[in-house]
């Protein structure tokens, strides 16, 4: 495992993916779906809260940019509108008061054009750091979707698999050296994490750029050691929400890969003092080395109002930047 040329000996500092969206753009939203406003304009809000979250990203010293996904409603149904096979359902409820329209998957499943690629193209260029790629696993697409078509859940997921690489290989071939593919449904149903790893084997095989899964609020305990199979360079975990529960399976079974250390939790209104964060970091470079280790938030921070966002992605730089001093 190899990672792009960063400044440092590790302990970068990132974001998970998803940032809160403007009050501008919830507004276009809204009159976008009621024709009050066109899709150029919807475009060009878009554009401007991407470039005002990747302004924030760089004043801080982020070293791994995200474009803030401000584009995108839900992770599944972003794609799911973009994928011919896929038709777009009714409101089912995710968490809490918070609903997502669920996909059908209604004949096969394929993909018959870049889907992320532009944007991140636009993104890219707003900045001298690298920007991550980021897609939405087809094992999650899978979980969250109904099926009308296929015999078996693998059917579905492998077809999905193809189409996520495809996007992946085109996300490489504009130039992106970081590609994160989220299973948020990974550690859901222990009984089909060999689907996880064989869906994405299929992705990140032709990729030679450095690849991340993120995984999320699951029965994580169950789930290691085998989600080191999961054919991956990073896997990017929750470690705020969970007290650290994880770092107790590192000493039986050492953990082999990058990991996306989770040190703020992104279900909470609290941001956490810089204090505890420095402590989460010395905890776990007891069991990890700091030049595998990215620092992030637990999750996408879209939950969270946008000065909550900043000052947790805020608190985290600051506390990297006092372990990194301590080294």
């Amino acid at each position: 495992m190899t990672t792009p040329e960063l400044p440092g000996k590790g302990l970068w500092t990132t974001s998970v993916g998803s940032m809160p969206k403007p009050d501008y753009i919830l507004k276009a939203r809204s009159q976008y779906a009621r024709k009050e406003i066109d899709r150029s304009e919807l475009k060009e809000l878009e554009q401007k809260a991407t470039r005002e979250w990747i302004e924030f990203q760089e004043s801080i010293g982020t070293d791994v940019v995200v474009d803030g996904e401000m584009y995108r409603g839900d992770m599944v149904a972003f794609f799911a509108e973009e994928m011919p096979g896929l038709e777009i359902g009714g409101l089912v409820r995710s968490y809490g008061n918070r609903f997502y329209r669920k996909p059908i998957a209604t004949g096969p499943v394929g993909r018959d054009k870049p889907m992320t690629v532009e944007w991140w193209e636009y993104a890219q260029s707003l900045t001298e750091k690298p920007v991550k790629g980021m897609l939405t696993g087809p094992y999650t697409i899978c979980d969250w979707s109904f099926n009308e078509h296929y015999d078996s859940r693998r059917d579905f997921v492998l077809d999905l698999a193809k189409a996520i690489r495809d996007e992946a290989l085109d996300l490489e071939r504009a130039g992106a050296k970081y590609i994160q593919i989220d299973e948020p449904a990974a550690s859901t149903r222990m009984d089909e994490l060999d689907l996880v790893i064989e869906a994405m084997q299929i992705v990140t095989e032709p990729l030679e750029a450095h690849t991340i899964t993120h995984i999320c609020y699951g029965d994580f305990h169950r789930a290691y050691p085998k989600m080191l199979e999961i054919p991956v360079d990073q896997i990017d975990l929750e470690f705020a929400n969970s007290e650290y529960g994880l770092l107790e399976e590192f000493s039986d079974h050492p953990f082999t890969k990058y990991i996306g250390l989770g040190i703020s939790d992104v279900h909470t209104h609290e941001i956490e003092p810089v204090d505890e964060m420095v402590q989460g970091i010395r905890q776990t470079m007891k069991h990890i080395p700091p030049e595998r280790i990215f620092v992030d938030p637990d999750c996408g921070l879209k939950t969270r109002t946008t000065e909550e966002a900043k000052e947790k992605l805020s608190n985290i730089k600051k506390a990297v930047d006092v372990v990194k001093a301590e080294l």
